[in-house]
């Protein structure tokens, strides 16, 4: 994006008609005999400004528009419409382009749903000025490769990605812009996997959509048998995906609802060696309902009692630490084994059966602290195993599942997979190239940007990142814009690694990633509760923000 300057328009290009400034002389000018007097012989034809300049006299500025002369106004009050923003002439190119040195190569994981990403290349990124002379950084690489796709191109994309081809790209492409194998694995790359599709409406994000759908039609929303078929068509939806990824055919899929998102992932990926289920923010209602039903979870954010009475333990040995160590959480427990042993007493008598242990206080000290994590990210639960099953039982009954009044009323959750299963629909993320000049200090520079919208998927991330590394020559930058409720998901759930990764990535092979992708994948997340926002390539080596 161009920089706002007053006055300036990007668009403007050339003057309707020429136009013609006329300096207005004041009427009191000096008399041509008392110029010949003051400046020396040759010089009073030239004007009484530019003959005192020749004559080394300093000059007064033009009179203000309101003067008593009546000339024009000053110079800091307008400007030539076609002069250069900074008033500095047009910096020379150097003959020998700057390399910056090598980032060092670091590894990333991407488990969000992301709705912008933003690629750019700027042709002279950094300059240096040094008297007269100016060095300009290696000119980079447009983005215009990316427009602009033959049918022939798409049609191959759409088949590369139905067949699950997997794309070797040489590591430097001469002419982007005449590489059909580049063009055709960008088109394979934007394509992932919708349910249900109405093209009116905005299916991604479903958190904090209402807005975005309020107003649009929804025939659904009042009639019951409408709702049901719906509701029929998802659940044989949700289960195909399913039985994908028991099989290991599909890595993974999200179900995103109007409340909270769940990411089934299956056995290798983010470091677990079986199927594992993440939810996404919880309430203390819905994992009550979960224990109902016999799903056994944990909250990975949450430690547990053990662990908790471990460290109040470690507090009597060191004095030191615990100052900054304890919390309120352990201050209360140790309280509640307080009021535990008060009782001990009751059990030497042999009585402790005949009198009941009021345990009011304590159910309402551990509802307090359940209630306290609720739509926050530290109430993500972790599903395993064949507890992932149940859930999927669990969600498809589960009524709650639905919204039953406003804008999403009766509308199904939002099923994504980078694979296609049953009544999904193809759909293509959106890629827009732009290119704009925007002025710096010493001129212009041109920034090529790449603009792709709607829920980026960590496969597509990748896929587009290995794309990009051929197609720049190695260097370019991303600004990654994430679905804040799912920056969660990248929180490594596994602490120890599995033995066994070798087997579970080649028993992956088909899931329709390529094999990079999936190495990428398998590994342990590092990102913590935060996700990727700035991503940089250099040389091919790249660097990352979260």
């Amino acid at each position: 994006m161009s920089a706002t300057v007053p006055g300036y328009s990007p668009s403007f290009k050339k003057p309707a008609e020429t136009l013609r400034l006329r300096r207005k002389r004041p009427r009191n000018a000096a008399d041509p005999a008392a110029e010949a007097a003051v400046f020396p012989a040759g010089l009073a034809e030239l004007g009484p400004r530019r003959a005192a300049l020749a004559a080394g006299l300093c000059l007064r500025p033009f009179p203000a528009a309101g003067s008593r002369s009546g000339g024009v106004a000053a110079a800091s009050l307008r400007r030539n419409p076609f002069a250069r923003l900074d008033n500095s002439p047009r910096p020379a190119v150097g003959p020998e382009p700057v390399t910056d040195p090598a980032w060092p190569p670091a590894t990333f994981l991407q488990d969000t749903g992301e709705p912008f990403l933003d690629f750019h290349q700027e042709n002279n990124v950094t300059w240096k000025q040094e008297f007269s002379e100016t060095t300009v950084k290696q000119l980079s690489v447009s983005f215009t490769w990316a427009d602009h796709l033959k049918a022939q191109e798409e049609a191959q994309g759409f088949v590369q990605h139905c067949r699950a081809t997997e794309v070797h790209l040489p590591e430097n492409i001469q002419d982007p812009r005449l590489s059909t194998e580049l063009r055709c694995a960008f088109q394979q790359s934007l394509i992932y996997w919708l349910h249900p599709f109405l093209p009116w409406l905005q299916l991604f994000p479903r958190i904090g959509a209402d807005r975005k759908i309020a107003g649009k039609m929804s025939p659904w929303s009042n009639d019951e048998g409408l709702q049901q078929i719906l509701m029929s068509e998802w659940s044989i939806s949700f289960t195909s995906l399913y039985n994908l990824l028991k099989t290991k055919l599909c890595p993974y899929f999200y179900v995103c609802t109007y409340q909270f998102t769940v990411l089934f992932r299956a056995a290798g990926l983010g470091g677990n060696d079986i199927v594992t289920a993440v939810l996404s923010p919880t309430t203390r209602g819905l994992r009550e309902a979960m224990k109902n039903e016999g799903i056994e979870f944990s909250l990975p954010l949450i430690k547990q009692n053990g662990q908790r009475k471990q460290k109040v333990s470690e507090t009597s040995v060191h004095v030191a630490e615990s100052e900054c160590k304890t919390e309120p959480e352990e201050e209360q427990l140790i309280s509640d084994e307080d009021e535990e042993e008060s009782f001990s007493w009751l059990e030497e008598m042999g009585v402790q059966d005949k009198i009941k242990k009021p345990d009011i206080s304590l159910k309402l000290r551990k509802e307090k602290n359940e209630v306290q994590v609720d739509h926050r990210p530290e109430s993500i639960v972790l599903v395993k195993g064949i507890n992932t099953f149940t859930l999927l039982n669990f969600l498809i009954n589960c009524k709650s599942l639905v919204a039953t009044s406003g804008p999403q009323a009766g509308l199904p959750p939002t099923l994504l997979s980078p694979i296609a299963f049953r009544g999904a629909t193809m759909q293509m993320l959106k890629a827009r190239t732009v290119n704009v000049k925007t002025p710096v200090y010493t001129g212009y520079k041109d920034q090529f940007s790449l603009e792709i919208t709607g829920p980026i998927m960590p496969h597509s991330l990748h896929s587009l990142t290995m794309l990009l590394k051929s197609a720049q020559k190695g260097s370019f930058s991303a600004g990654l814009y994430t679905h804040e409720p799912t920056s969660i998901f990248n929180t490594c759930t596994q602490m120890e690694k599995i033995s066994n990764k070798a087997i579970l990535e080649k028993e992956l092979t088909n899931c329709g990633l390529h094999l990079k992708t999936l190495s990428q994948l398998t590994q342990l997340p590092i990102l913590g509760k935060s996700s990727l926002r700035f991503m940089e390539m250099d040389n091919y080596a790249c660097n990352w923000k979260s």
